[in-house]
């Protein structure tokens, strides 16, 4: 009786143990400039010209560098099989797989004929889009670099002066961010849908109808749909820290460390 009595505080004692792991946040204490998160829970870390990728666990598994295109400006990882890595200085785009390996020879935008590209992101399909301020245009490509669409002259076309920092494509439909007027939504044929009126934002995520986004210390979430916004305190938050959401998770960076943890 009394050795039942034991297993059974013991398996009790198990299961908490594990209830108590799975809200334990993430940490990871490297070096880093940006940082981003897929939707199978793994971390990427950027470091000028190094990208390395850890698993939802926090364990590191690989990282990839090219010495040759200077540093990193942006990582998209919307297809965690299919990463984007921007080079700005250098025009030029890497396709990686899930091992952090060459999909392919790095893209040249030059020699597509853009050479003021500021922003690229995924596309749906294996296609990417990217932002030429030379002549505030959008412009899609599919996976044989061949262009799908393009926008034209946003300047003309939406009558305002944008200044874009940010765009991502989710569902169909690409968001590019402008802080001073908000988030226009164009479809995937590059035509103009609608503005969303969130602005000062830095950079966003969305899911179904959802964005999330940072704000004066609070995380919040906008329904554009139902036209609602939610606000809630980040844990532990020092003003002037990046906050992201992927997953039911809040990624907060420290420089020198990235924080991972659960935020229902």
């Amino acid at each position: 009786m009394i050795k039942r009595v034991f297993i059974l505080f013991a398996a009790l004692g198990l299961c908490c143990s594990f209830k108590s792991d799975e809200f334990r946040p993430v940490v990871l204490k490297a070096k880093h400039n940006l940082f981003t998160g897929d939707n199978f829970g793994n971390i990427y870390l950027v470091n000028d010209d190094e990208l390395a990728k850890y698993q939802a666990s926090g364990k590191f598994f690989t990282r990839y560098s090219n010495l040759t295109l200077g540093s990193i400006t942006t990582v998209d990882a919307t297809n965690p099989l299919k990463l984007i890595l921007y080079y700005r200085d250098f025009q030029q785009i890497v396709f990686l797989d899930d091992q952090l390996s060459l999909n392919s020879e790095p893209v040249s935008l030059e020699t597509l004929g853009y050479e003021q590209t500021d922003l690229v992101c995924a596309g749906n399909n294996n296609s990417f889009w990217i932002y030429n301020k030379q002549n505030s245009e959008l412009v899609r490509f599919d996976e044989n670099l061949k262009q799908v669409c393009s926008t034209g002259n946003l300047k003309q076309t939406l009558q305002n002066n944008i200044s874009p920092n940010f765009m991502l494509e989710h569902n169909g439909f690409l968001y590019l961010n402008s802080p001073e007027t908000g988030i226009y939504v164009f479809d995937i044929f590059g035509s103009f849908s609608r503005i969303v009126s969130l602005k000062n934002l830095k950079q966003f995520q969305i899911n179904d109808n959802i964005i999330y986004y940072e704000k004066d210390s609070l995380f919040c979430s906008y329904n554009f749909k139902a036209f609602e916004e939610a606000c809630k305190l980040i844990p532990n938050q020092v003003p002037g820290l990046t906050t992201r959401y992927f997953n039911k998770k809040l990624y907060t960076d420290y420089k020198d460390s990235l924080v991972v943890q659960e935020f229902n």
